[in-house]
């Protein structure tokens, strides 16, 4: 487990902050046609993604669809076989140096450094971008703060647990202050709380302006925090947009599920009764509770009408809750269990 305070993990997520800086059109990552082949293999096929700036991005996957690859091109570690791939408007193969200074990447796995401080990691990195000497101290000091690392500033690195090396990973790759972060399964191996705290940083990360694209196979990691999803499969990309416009296509009517304790076949017809009401079957009890679900076209309002409806009849009601649409039935909709 980390060793974060205690506080970490129990405040809200403020995704709306994010959303409200999103300009759709203005798109930090591009890629158009993106192939890369490993002698027979077909790794990334024709791959065209779209990340506003702004945005938290989950690039989401089985293992082997893809997304490793797309990012070390993404990264210009890697060429692609084929297609284009920008970031903040420049193309990555034609001036890599340029594309580097943009981005802080942070791989699946990455190595620390024996008999080194947790301070001179990120002192070590800050000289490689050729952070002014002076300027270290006060930046390592507001890296540390922000990753909730400063307690641990004089602790060998190698000594830290998966967490808090993951946390300072995250911290190496702010050094040159990049704008878009491009992060390979950073929750991967992490326990339930650490995968929290990494979650609440790349929220606050986005807060303050930067773009976040991740990739991941741990779909609630993308439920919890994505403003964007892209959804690959065999190296292609099957599904992109927003999480609430997919949500939206994938599942057109809303449902609620009302739990009764009597009375279910009056409830019914009050219900079929509304309009834009389209559809309400009993579902099966559950602890002797009567249940109905209810398929309806309309907004809030109509949410609001059925429970006075019901209510006005006095039918005993104990729930009454909208459903939504998860991201692991989204998943299995829209991919066919392929891998490239």
């Amino acid at each position: 487990m980390s060793d974060a305070p205690a506080e970490l993990g129990k405040k809200p997520l403020d995704l709306e902050s994010v959303r409200r800086q999103i300009v759709e059109d203005d798109l930090i990552i591009e890629t158009r046609g993106l192939t890369k082949k490993y002698d027979k293999l077909l790794a990334v096929n024709d791959l065209s993604l779209h990340v506003p700036r702004g945005s938290i991005y989950g690039f989401a996957g089985p293992n082997g669809a893809g997304k490793t690859s797309t990012m070390r091109i993404l990264t210009t570690l890697m060429l692609p076989t084929s297609g284009q791939a920008f970031v903040a408007g420049i193309e990555v193969t034609k001036d890599p140096r340029a594309v580097r200074r943009l981005i802080g990447y942070m791989p699946d796995y990455f190595g620390v450094y024996d008999d080194m401080k947790v301070w001179e990691y990120l002192d070590f990195f800050a000289a490689c971008y050729d952070i002014p000497e002076g300027d270290r101290p006060g930046m390592i000091s507001d890296l540390l703060d922000l990753v909730d690392l400063t307690h641990r500033r004089d602790d060998m690195v190698d000594k830290l647990s998966r967490g808090l090396q993951q946390r300072l990973c995250l911290a190496r790759t702010l050094v040159h202050d990049p704008q878009v972060l491009i992060l390979d399964e950073p929750a991967s191996g992490l326990d339930p709380r650490a995968r929290i705290e990494i979650r609440e940083l790349l929220v606050e990360l986005a807060k303050m302006g930067k773009t976040i694209f991740f990739s991941t196979h741990i779909l609630a990691d993308v439920a919890e925090i994505c403003t964007h999803i892209g959804i690959v499969e065999a190296g292609q990309i099957v599904l992109q947009g927003k999480m609430e416009d997919i949500r939206r296509r994938l599942m057109p009517n809303r449902q609620a599920v009302i739990t009764l304790l009597d009375r279910a076949e009056e409830a019914k017809r009050i219900l079929d009764g509304i309009r834009g009401v389209l559809e309400v079957h009993q579902m099966p009890e559950e602890g002797g509770r009567k249940r109905l679900k209810v398929h309806f076209d309309g907004d809030d309002q109509l949410l609001s009408t059925m429970m006075q409806a019901l209510a006005a009849q006095s039918i005993p009601m104990v729930n009454f809750s909208e459903q939504s649409e998860d991201l692991e039935t989204v998943f299995m909709k829209v991919t066919k269990g392929i891998v490239s």
